[in-house]
């Protein structure tokens, strides 16, 4: 455990303290103890999901707000202050710079995991709001306070570290305690993700571990539904072969602990491959009909500019409704697009092609739900139809894209 009065001492010594915990804001319960009632705090995390964690896992009495919404968040400070905010940086910088977040009255700033903020898009946010509130207590919780020390020289100058480091006694880095699976599950639907996952397993007897004590009974399955540490990772897998539930931004750590191996939930990638065949053997039988004439004759002139394998695909993303007879453009239901993040660019020398390829083959999205795709110097950003950008993001987490392994996010 954390040694919270360790850490107090730091901190009333006017040390910033790096607390040495896993990435999970249920893992985090001492930042409470260290943060002063009733004084404004900020805890800066990676985006606005792992914000709105923090409100669930507060004290009763403490008023803790995340920023999932730039409106509701505005409107909330204005009308009575919070003694806890937690947000993205792009997020809180907003808020300031509509003088509603007043960053001279903060006197605590918690970054939760700045490991993952390095793998996000740059845009100085972070800088700023660290710049303007240097005068604040710094609490850094970190996973890998050995990747930090440029971070830590920069924002949390002579930071005094708190907690087990994992390095064995002559300072090298720990190896995994030992083989575990995984499941990318978002926070949001983790119920729906816990049994989907003992379903693909075919677990008989799973237990499921959900932080706090560990199981006395052992199973086919110890599915970790909280994010262990080291040494709690090392006592579930006496009792079966962990299964770890993460998300994305866990992935780095979950690897440093053990050697990990991906469950494939298939059933939606399944469902979706039916659906691709199904249509596949309806073109067939069109064309081998000769049912398409009048088409043919109407599409010769895209023919002269177009390849025909582009002019079929741009049909196809017109028929939106799976068994519904061609429609006019004007009469399609215009798409709901969601803009992901994908960080992988040009001097990766990937392109457009790589990105389809992928979202198709390794998160099982259907062509004709992806759109637009912008391939920039360092990232690419990939219109996906609503319905499926969680699950690209799920399953893109740790596909290699290029010869990298890239991450993906909702581009704020």
């Amino acid at each position: 455990m954390t040694d919270v009065s360790a850490a107090r001492a730091a901190l009333d010594r006017g040390r910033p303290v790096v607390l040495v915990m896993p990435p999970a804001v249920e893992q985090a319960d001492a930042v409470w103890e260290l943060v002063p009632p009733a004084i404004p705090a900020l805890v800066v995390c990676l985006d606005h999901t792992i914000a709105a964690e923090w409100p669930a896992r507060a004290p009763a009495g403490l008023r803790v707000h995340a920023v999932t919404s730039l409106g509701r968040a505005a409107a909330l400070l204005k009308e009575s202050p919070v003694d806890v905010l937690a947000g993205a940086p792009d997020d809180l910088a907003a808020l300031a710079s509509k003088s509603v977040l007043k960053l001279d009255t903060i006197r605590t700033v918690v970054l939760a995991w700045p490991e993952s903020f390095a793998a996000a898009e740059p845009s100085g946010a972070l800088d700023t709001l660290l710049a303007e509130t240097r005068s604040a207590t710094r609490l850094v919780l970190s996973w890998n306070p050995a990747a930090l020390q440029d971070f830590l020289e920069r924002h949390a100058h002579r930071a005094e570290v708190v907690g087990d480091l994992p390095v064995d006694a002559d300072g090298k880095p720990l190896g995994p305690v030992g083989p575990a699976r995984y499941v990318i599950a978002p926070a949001a639907r983790r119920p729906a993700a816990l049994r989907e996952t003992i379903d693909a397993v075919r677990a008989a007897r799973p237990v499921i571990w959900t932080g706090g004590d560990l199981p006395d009974t052992a199973g086919d399955a110890i599915v970790c539904a909280a994010l262990p540490t080291r040494a709690q990772l090392t006592a579930l897998a006496k009792l079966g072969r962990p299964l770890l539930l993460l998300t994305p931004a866990q992935l780095p750590y979950a690897r440093s602990i053990a050697a990990l191996t991906p469950v494939p939930l298939a059933d939606a990638a399944d469902r979706a491959q039916v659906r691709v065949e199904r249509l596949r053997a309806r073109v067939a039988e069109l064309i081998e009909r000769g049912a398409v004439d009048t088409e043919l004759a109407l599409l010769t002139p895209l023919f002269e500019r177009f390849d025909a394998a582009e002019v079929a695909a741009a049909l196809l993303a017109l028929q939106r409704t799976p068994g519904a007879a061609a429609a006019e453009p004007t009469a399609a239901p215009a798409p709901s697009w969601v803009k992901v993040f994908v960080g992988v660019g040009k001097k990766d020398g990937a392109a457009a092609k790589d990105l389809v390829g992928a979202l198709i083959r390794e998160a099982g999205i259907a062509r004709e739900d992806l759109g637009r795709i912008e391939v920039r110097e360092t990232f690419s950003l990939v219109d996906i139809a609503s319905h499926a950008a969680d699950q690209a993001i799920q399953r893109l987490a740790g596909a290699t894209i290029r010869g990298r392994r890239v991450q993906a996010r909702r581009e704020r």
